[in-house]
């Protein structure tokens, strides 16, 4: 089924939601519709047109500098490249390297973690990299960009009724 853009009262993207979580928001009286597709969606006492985009009717405030700390937001963070030897990998050839190991006290943090290829994760194995003889390419940090912000849309064809919405900051693939 399709899916539909949230926006915040302003207008503001925020994100893409499916037409069933629309469909509860409107019932809720949370969201009005703005745009509509050609569909329609129908129940036993009512059929509507099937929701495109929608306006939350109140403001959210968004969290600035609130980056959520998860292996996809690493692996963007530091751009899918191993911190060691600088190759850029698939996802599925990268994990995630703690710099002071866990058994000796390192932290799951921001500045303790980085990207790391297979092969230097084993080379590296339960020590620092000190004493692994291997050089970190930079400093981990916690990065104060918004992956809400940076939303990419992957769709064959955008819909239409979107593209009003969306702003030139933001990357859209077709």
């Amino acid at each position: 089924m399709e899916q539909v853009l949230l926006l915040n009262i302003t207008y503001e993207p925020l994100k893409i939601i499916n037409w069933k979580k629309a469909i509860t928001l409107l019932l809720l009286d949370k969201v009005e519709v703005i745009e509509e597709y050609n569909k329609e969606i129908h129940s036993i006492s009512f059929a509507i047109k099937l929701p495109a985009v929608v306006r939350l009717l109140k403001f959210i405030k968004r969290v600035k500098n609130k980056v959520k700390f998860s292996r996809q937001n690493i692996y963007a963070r530091d751009k899918n490249k191993c911190q060691y030897c600088g190759k850029e990998l698939p996802l599925h050839d990268l994990t995630y390297d703690h710099i002071i190991p866990k058994s000796r006290g390192g932290t799951t943090s921001w500045t303790n973690i980085v990207t790391c290829c297979i092969k230097c994760n084993r080379k590296k194995g339960g020590r620092t990299p000190k004493e692994a003889r291997m050089k970190l390419l930079k400093k981990p940090n916690r990065p104060n960009w918004l992956p809400a912000f940076q939303i990419t849309i992957r769709f064959k064809e955008i819909p239409q009724s979107w593209r009003d919405y969306l702003y030139w900051n933001m990357e859209l693939l077709e």
